[in-house]
């Protein structure tokens, strides 16, 4: 444990005007509240409120925020009072021991409507100060720095609501290093087998390549003095869950991700950013769509940075952020910076956000929040989005989630607005509703009398405002429409099993499924929230598989004991079709058809290949192949499609429009089946159908396993 006065010289280093005896008398007073007391691993408990007031002082913070940290547990966990602490240390010190004590009592990670009424408190407490949230997440960082010592099923809930809650939180308040500390340690728990890997290929890599950084650092630096400009240089690997996310997003193994390491060029001045900028990209060669400029057009949450991505040594994507040591103070503490100290006074930073300014804002938007669903929506948008700032023609800024589109922008101003939107005008220049936009352009939208939402809106926009508005109005407008394809897909999936779709067993499914009647069922069914098959499972759960069939969890021969499988959404191999299995980590095996494309990025992997074959007995209609049909917008077309897919003795289990005209209708529709020679039976009908334009399997490559 820290002593008191080691403490205090960690303070002094920045502010040497601290109040050495009040740290004293807090440490002291700490120190008995908690004696007694003793952490999982076996420590005196009060070595976790001095570790946590260490972290502090890491971000120059005030005496009453280091105080705090010392205290931070003792109105929750001892007989200190908050009258007591007030009277010792103060009404400041008591009201952040206070603040801190509600934030550690309020579950973030419970049920949505209890969620949201947290989350608004959580806001509320920071809102009153900051420096609340600054120990709070102090305090998770030490925690989860020792979580081996409490239970796995306790680390487990720890490290998610760390990954889902805690780490965005610093991200959104500009603390990145934290975020990075907190999303590592979580992944650590949740993940470790992957972390573990990306560690030993980091390993291999630095084995084969030698010291990257220290190369390419010194590149930099030669460069730099050539051109006589100041400058400290750092270089880094990135942090394992940031690569292992990247080779989630982008679908690639390790040795193809490019830049896994990141370097810092720190400056004297703004100008001398931009002649950095100009050596480097002289010396190597840009990326084209890899360079942002956060100077000109900061963050909102006060970070501002250059960033580049080059072709570096050997080929090897690097990327470069260049800043000023305020920007860089910025960057590394955030919010924090507001409070920070140097040289016994509080420092000035010009680039430090206003965090009373920014929260109003949050608590004011949360305020109009119409229901639980709209407020969590809210709070995603600002706490995990970067922004996006646009104008209106009038030049009243409107801050938007990184890629939102003009119909966001619409619904941002009013759902009137967006509902009969039509076109808009980026920068003056007619664009595509599902264009992105981009910091600093001006939005104009266009709208119509009698224009009405669309479902393929849904796929534009990525506002929880405009997809609420949409859905609200396609459900108004398309209730009859969705009752009367409800009606036909329950028919035929009741028909199917032997029974029928009478009102009465249409009444009970709505009932077991804590719908308000069976006319909401089938509007759910025909809007595709809900599946026929669940439906009918509700009422008839022992006929939905016909005895002597091959369930799904028996259908694949080759899998070692106990080892889980799930088929390939991109592929969707069905019995019949060769497979071979992929191995990821924490899904088990997935199985592909043996001609599917996305095996060609695994052909260096063999030791994750897994021989398999189809069990060859008959299978269940289980097994789920997505048909993309184009067909004749006429009256009672869908219902004749949705009947001929039944007579077929195949299930559907979801239908979506993508494209409608005035002629046809685009649509992709989930089929339930048994092997590929139902598929090709399925696929024969429909193509005989006259008013089938065109039939084929979709494949949709670009999803995840």
């Amino acid at each position: 444990m820290i002593d008191v006065e080691d403490l205090i010289a960690l303070v002094r280093n920045y502010n040497p005007k601290t109040n050495a005896d009040l740290i004293r008398e807090a440490y002291a007073y700490g120190l008995e509240m908690h004696e007694g007391q003793f952490r999982r691993s076996g420590e005196p408990y009060f070595t976790h409120p001095v570790a946590v007031a260490a972290i502090l002082t890491e971000q120059s913070l005030d005496d009453a925020t280091i105080i705090t940290a010392l205290l931070h547990d003792t109105i929750e966990d001892t007989r200190a009072s908050y009258q007591e602490v007030s009277r010792r240390f103060g009404e400041e010190i008591a009201e952040l021991v206070d603040g801190v004590t509600k934030l550690t009592n309020l579950q973030l990670s419970s049920t949505e409507t209890k969620q949201a009424e947290n989350f608004r408190k959580l806001f509320m407490a920071m809102s009153k100060d900051l420096r609340v949230i600054l120990v709070k997440l102090a305090d998770r960082l030490h925690n989860m720095r020792t979580i081996k010592s409490m239970r796995p099923e306790k680390q487990l809930q720890k490290a998610r609501e760390t990954m889902d809650i805690f780490a965005p939180l610093a991200g959104r308040m500009g603390m990145q290093w934290m975020r990075e500390e907190l999303e590592d340690l979580s992944f650590r728990v949740i993940n470790p087998e992957a972390r573990n890997s990306i560690i030993r290929r980091f390993i291999t890599l630095q084995r084969e390549t030698g010291d990257v950084i220290h190369k390419i650092t010194n590149d930099i630096r030669t460069e730099l003095e050539r051109e006589g400009i100041e400058a400290d240089v750092f270089g880094r690997a990135k942090k394992p869950y940031s690569i292992w996310r990247k080779m989630e997003e982008k679908q690639q193994s390790f040795s193809r991700l490019s830049d896994i390491y990141g370097f810092r060029v720190i400056t004297r001045s703004d100008l001398d950013c931009y002649r950095v900028l100009g050596v480097i990209h002289q010396r190597w060669r840009a990326i084209p769509t890899r360079f942002k400029d956060y100077i000109s057009q900061p963050k909102s949450n006060g970070y501002r940075s250059i960033h580049t991505t080059v072709s570096g040594r050997d080929g090897k994507r690097v990327e470069v952020q260049i800043r000023t040591r305020q920007m860089h103070e910025v960057a590394e503490s955030g919010v924090a910076a507001h409070w920070s100290y140097r040289d016994g006074v509080r420092a000035q930073n010009p680039f430090a956000v206003d965090p009373t300014k920014w929260l109003t804002t949050l608590t004011e938007r949360f305020e109009n929040a119409e229901d639980h669903s709209e407020f969590l929506e809210h709070v995603k948008m600002e706490m995990y989005s970067d922004k996006v700032f646009t104008f209106t023609p009038k030049g009243e800024v409107v801050a938007l989630p990184k890629g939102a589109t003009p119909l966001d922008y619409a619904y941002s101003i009013h759902t009137r607005i967006g509902d009969s939107c039509v076109g808009a005008k980026v920068d003056g220049i007619r664009v595509p509703l599902w264009t992105r936009l981009k910091n600093g352009q001006s939005v104009e939208i266009m709208t119509a009398e009698g224009q009405r939402p669309q479902a393929t809106w849904l796929d534009i926009v990525v506002t929880g405002r405009a997809k609420a508005a949409i859905r609200k109005s396609l459900r108004e407008e398309d209730r009859e429409r969705f009752i009367k394809l409800g009606r036909e897909l329950a028919r035929v999936a009741f028909e199917h099993v032997g029974r029928k779709a009478t009102e009465k067993a249409l009444a009970t499914a709505a009932k077991q499924l804590s719908l308000e009647n069976s006319e909401e069922l089938l509007s759910r069914l025909g809007s595709a929230e809900l599946t026929a098959s669940s439906v009918v499972r509700t009422v008839y759960p022992e006929l939905v598989r016909e005895s002597g069939e091959i369930d799904s969890q028996r259908a694949v021969l080759g899998l070692s004991e106990g080892q889980s499988y799930h088929q390939a959404q991109c592929c969707q191999p069905v019995p019949g079709e060769r497979i071979v299995g992929i191995t990821y980590r924490g899904k088990g095996v997935v199985i592909h058809t043996i001609d599917c494309p996305t095996l060609e990025a695994l052909e260096s992997e063999p030791e994750r290949w897994v021989d398999l074959q189809w069990h060859a007995g008959p299978h269940a209609a289980e097994h789920t192949v997505s048909l993309d049909l184009t067909i004749s917008n006429d009256t009672g077309v869908l219902g004749r499609i949705c009947s001929l897919i039944g007579e077929q003795k195949a299930n559907i289990s979801d239908l979506k429009f993508i494209d409608r005209k005035p002629d046809f209708y685009r649509l992709i529709v989930d089929v339930e089946l048994r092997d590929i020679e139902h598929l090709h039976a399925v696929m024969l009908a429909l193509e005989a159908e006259s008013d089938v334009a065109r039939v084929r399997r979709h494949r949709d490559l670009g999803r995840r396993p």
